[in-house]
């Protein structure tokens, strides 16, 4: 497994071998991904496409390091991108008023800001006990407090709650109180 940054620079440098590497890779998971989620093939192709502008205009402007693996990286920009193209979408339809359409430099810059905002929670999560990290995580998936209660050798659906609720304040009070948390709010 090649280092994730190895394909950050090949990006950044325009290297053809690397980006044709990358969509070897990954390309067809988000294909998947898209398609399952009301998309097609050429949804597929411009989210893949903005992903890695994302990702270019990104490093460009304020240089980082991806610590997990690019692969994962670039899906989950994939899967950010694609979730607000659905939003925007549902927007359209519900809402019949004139409304200026969103210039691709914005749209880039709003992905840019989406994704830091998203490693950053992803950072706090790490930093809170195991078992809160694997709670919220079914908490998240949208997981019934009975299943979470079942799941964890909870009495009741009661306790399940309480500990959920824990967890999240244990969480929200790790992201209050680091100072990017700010920077990112105000963004």
């Amino acid at each position: 497994m090649k280092d994730p940054n190895y394909y950050l620079e090949g990006l950044i440098h325009n290297e053809e071998h690397i980006v044709q590497e990358i969509y070897q890779k990954s390309f067809n998971k988000v294909l998947v991904f898209i398609g399952k989620n009301n998309g097609q093939r050429a949804d597929a192709d411009d989210i893949f496409q903005k992903a890695l502008m994302q990702i270019i205009v990104r490093a460009k402007t304020r240089p980082f390091q991806i610590t997990s693996s690019f692969e994962a990286f670039l899906f989950v920009s994939c899967r950010n991108l694609w979730r607000r193209e659905l939003n925007k979408k549902r927007k359209e339809v519900t809402n019949y008023s004139i409304e200026e359409q969103v210039s691709e430099e914005r749209d880039i810059a709003l992905s840019v800001l989406e994704q830091e905002r998203w490693e950053f929670f992803q950072e706090k999560l790490k930093l809170i006990s195991e078992n809160c990290q694997n709670i919220l995580k079914s908490y998240f998936k949208k997981i019934p407090y009975k299943d979470i209660a079942q799941n964890f050798g909870y009495n009741s659906e009661n306790v399940a709650r309480q500990r959920v609720f824990k967890c999240k304040n244990k969480l929200v009070q790790l992201i209050k109180t680091d100072g990017k948390y700010m920077q990112l709010k105000l963004l």
